[in-house]
């Protein structure tokens, strides 16, 4: 069996965002070789996140109105970890929204349903933040 890890990098320059990571894991199957295995992409913050879903405007801008209606950044005073830090909001959002994803492998592609895509969810940017993509398989 083979096994490939890569790190990809990101610095929001907003508090939030979604990026779709899809272009970049593919690339890096291409260059694993490995045509038959899984794929791990995973949050290595724990203000970020990992997701599988529809590459849609409005359902992503839905997605930041829900998460703050779910964990709103205001008052930062209501929550206890905001003592000397205000991103209490941000672990809450990454723990709905979910750190990794696993994608099968099938003949050198990545395995999706209909319109999935890979997402890099920040919650909590303006810093420097990775995620690792892990492929193993033949």
């Amino acid at each position: 069996m083979k096994s490939v890890a890569k790190e990809l990098w990101f610095n929001t320059p907003q508090e939030r965002a979604f990026i779709n990571i899809t272009p970049q894991v593919e690339s890096l199957l291409q260059e694993s070789g490995i045509q038959e295995g899984l794929c791990l992409v995973n949050a290595m913050h724990i203000t970020s996140s990992v997701f599988i879903n529809d590459d849609e405007a409005g359902l992503h801008h839905d997605f930041d109105v829900w998460l703050e209606k779910l964990a709103p950044h205001e008052p930062v005073s209501f929550y206890r970890h905001n003592q000397g830090e205000e991103n209490a909001d941000a672990h809450m959002k990454r723990q709905i929204m979910g750190r990794e994803v696993v994608v099968g492998v099938t003949k050198g592609k990545l395995h999706f349903g209909p319109w999935e895509q890979i997402f890099y969810g920040e919650f909590d940017g303006k810093r420097r933040k990775r995620v690792l993509v892990k492929i193993i398989g033949e």
